[in-house]
Order: C-alpha cells, then sequence, then structure tokens
C-alpha cells in the first residue's frame, strides 16, 4: 500500500475470518488495539518497548474480521492518546489530505487520515475525550463515537476507562452504519423510537466564531427540516466551562489512576504537552472527586431529559477548521480548551454522537455534530444514512 500521507505505522494485513455485511471492505485500526503477535504502540517508543505481544486480538478487531472485512494495518496516534492534535513528538504528524497545511486531529490521527485519502474503506479509533469526534470534523469524513460501554474495549490500551469508547471513521453513512451494526448489533428495541425533535445548542454554537456560525447555520436548518420540530436551547445550564472542568478533573484523575505504576517504573519520555498534561493528572491522585462525580450524575440526567427517546442536540464538533500544524503556545491551548468544551458534553453523558463532514469553510472541512440518547447508536447511525442521500448538495457548502 502505498501511503503518501504518513497515516499508517505498521502494514499487518488479516483476511476475514467469516463473510457478512462487511465482505470486500478493507480497514484500519489505531495502534492501540492487540493483534495477535503484534506489541500495540501507542504513539510511545517506550509503551511500545516495555510491553509484550497480545496474545489474540482485540474484541472490536474480531468482530469485524467475522463480519466479512479485511484488516490492512495499524495506524498513527498521538503519545498515550493523550491530545486532540495528532501531532507525535516522536513519529511525526500524518498529513490531512483535505488540508495539508492544517493538524489532522487527534488521538486518532492516522485512523482519520487513511480514510480521508482513500487508503481503507473504515477505520477504528478511540475516543475518550473528543480523539474520534475531532479528527473526523478536521479531516472531512464522518465519525462516531458510540453510547459509552457499547462496544467491549477489550484488548485496547486505556487512557482513562470511565470515559473510553472506541468509534469509528468512514466516508460513506452507509459503511459508517453497517460498521455501527456489526460492532453494536441492532440496537435496544426500547429505544428503537423515530428521531422526531432536534435541541440546537445555543451556547455550543456560540463558542465558534461568528464567520463560522453563519456559514453552518443554514446546513442546521436544512437538518432540522427532516425532523417534527426543533427548537433552540442552553444546554450547559452551569456554564460549558464548568462543564469541562468537571470532565478533566473526572477524566484526569482516571488517566493518572490508570497509568500511574507504569510511569513511575519506566519514566517515559513524553513530548511537549502530553509531558504537562501527565504531570497536572499526577496533581489529582489524593484529590476527593465526589463533588465531580455528582456533577457528572446531574451533567447526564439533563442531557437524557433534553433527548427523550426521540430527540437530537444539534452542535459544532470543533469551534471551527483544523489549526495549522506546528502551532504552538497559549494559541494552541485556548482552542483546544474550547474544544474540550463542545467535546466534553458526549462524553459526561455517555452518549453517541457522530461527526457529519456536510460543510467547507475557506475550503477547509467543519463538522457538524449531532448527539443521540444512551443506546440509540443504530437508530441515529440510520437516520444520519436517510437524510445524507437528501443533503449531498449541503457537502460543497463553503466560502
Amino acid at each position: 500500500m502505498k501511503d503518501q500521507w504518513g497515516a499508517f505505522c505498521t502494514e499487518i494485513g488479516l483476511e476475514p475470518t467469516q463473510s457478512g455485511a462487511l465482505d470486500g471492505l478493507a480497514f484500519a485500526v489505531k495502534d492501540v488495539f492487540d493483534i495477535e503477535g503484534y506489541v500495540p504502540g501507542a504513539g510511545s517508543p517506550d509503551w511500545k518497548r516495555t510491553h509484550a505481544p497480545a496474545r489474540r486480538n482485540a474484541a472490536a478487531v474480531d468482530m469485524l474480521l467475522q463480519s466479512g472485512a479485511r484488516l490492512a494495518g495499524m495506524t498513527n496516534t498521538d503519545e498515550l492518546m493523550f491530545s486532540l492534535n495528532g501531532e507525535n513528538y516522536h513519529f511525526g504528524t500524518p498529513i490531512n489530505p483535505q488540508a495539508e497545511r492544517h493538524i489532522p486531529g487527534g488521538s486518532s490521527s492516522g485512523s482519520a487520515v487513511a480514510v480521508s485519502a482513500g487508503l481503507v474503506d473504515f477505520a477504528l479509533g478511540t475516543d475518550t475525550g473528543g480523539s474520534v469526534r475531532i479528527p473526523a470534523s478536521y479531516c472531512g469524513v464522518y465519525g462516531f463515537r458510540p453510547t459509552y460501554g457499547a462496544v467491549p474495549v477489550d484488548g485496547v490500551v486505556p487512557l482513562a476507562p470511565s470515559f473510553d469508547t472506541i468509534g469509528w471513521f468512514a466516508r460513506d453513512p452507509r459503511v459508517l452504519c453497517e460498521v455501527g451494526r456489526a460492532l453494536v448489533g441492532t440496537g435496544d428495541r426500547a429505544v428503537d423510537a423515530p428521531i422526531r425533535r432536534i435541541v440546537i445548542g445555543k451556547d455550543l454554537l456560540a463558542v465558534m466564531a461568528p464567520e463560522c456560525r453563519e456559514q453552518v447555520e443554514p446546513l442546521i436548518r436544512r437538518i432540522a427540516a427532516f425532523t417534527e420540530s426543533y427548537r433552540e436551547a442552553e444546554i450547559a445550564v452551569d456554564g460549558l466551562a464548568e462543564w469541562m472542568r468537571v470532565f478533566r478533573i473526572l477524566q484526569g484523575s482516571d488517566v493518572w489512576r490508570t497509568h500511574h505504576q507504569w510511569i513511575e517504573r519506566v519514566q517515559p519520555r513524553f513530548g511537549p504537552g502530553v509531558a504537562e498534561r501527565f504531570a497536572w493528572s499526577r496533581t489529582l491522585k489524593d484529590r476527593d472527586i465526589r463533588q465531580e462525580q455528582s456533577a457528572r450524575a446531574d451533567i447526564r440526567r439533563r442531557l437524557i431529559d433534553l433527548l427523550g427517546d426521540d430527540g437530537l442536540i444539534v452542535l459544532p464538533t470543533a469551534p471551527g477548521p483544523a489549526p495549522l500544524r506546528n502551532t504552538t503556545g497559549e494559541k494552541l491551548e485556548d482552542w483546544r480548551g474550547k474544544t474540550l468544551q463542545l467535546c466534553c458534553i458526549a462524553g459526561l453523558g455517555g452518549l453517541p454522537q457522530v461527526t457529519l463532514p456536510w460543510a467547507r469553510i475557506g475550503g477547509l472541512p467543519i463538522g457538524l455534530s449531532v448527539i443521540a440518547g444512551p443506546g440509540r447508536d443504530v437508530p441515529l447511525l440510520q437516520w444520519v444514512r436517510h437524510i445524507a442521500r437528501d443533503l449531498r448538495a449541503a457537502q460543497t457548502i463553503q466560502t
């Protein structure tokens, strides 16, 4: 396979073990999934050096092979999955095929790039704080984060287990949906009600720059036309900054609890940004997080009340198009903060979210997202597949 984009770290070919709905499709997986006889590197040479080869494939990989798909290789990731940029200090940055001067987004950068470049039909990533949704937005492809716990994470290197999910990318909404059926199943019939309502997050749209917001609002209205009713609402009644604070503390505490023994024993050499985040997570090791856990439960109840059995929340995936490569300093950290304000919502609620690649601004991809209620993964994917047929023209919206 010719990979001029730097998407792959290793070509590993596995043939399908059965025939199924994914017959004839090739896929890649982020370099955090176990493949028998291979050591997943998790974007860190020290991680790869200190771990043994896997004894079996990750559960999700076997599920796809059993559905007829063929594994083509392992894709690059940010170091220990603890970033949203796609820039790896040790191994470099995959090239964004839709915006070559801009970052691809992370941490599932290689998987998004492989799909965007047409190297595979779909790819697996992981999403803890936005690591599928953000690279999907930046690279102009569909990206799906499922309901927390809907897809087994057995055989996947963790970051923060109370938030970690397995997500996936595709260029075709039909493929996105079929992968969902293979990994999630047909869904719970109790939550299989039609989607009738859309809630547009006023406070979420306000995170975008005005020029970006002006360009996506017509698309939001077109999406809303596919439902019986829509309304605007403030989603984060306590403020997005407070929701992000709750997410960061819970995630950071979980990260340190998960990895502190390895870090203290190996003393790995982390790159810029990742090193500071792990150092900050260390400060949370003795923190009482009961207040944040209570706040998370309140936030989840708030979101489920808004969504009901038949609603969606519409929001921007990211504040705007991908930043330029090698952006550093306060500007990048400010962007990361705004991005996490948008991404933390589905994470705190444990809810499914799909990034829709239907808009461009200044020639650059920018994703809109829809969030559904818990367990409504397949109905959400089916809904996206349906309306995508009638919104092809929206894919050319640009300035």
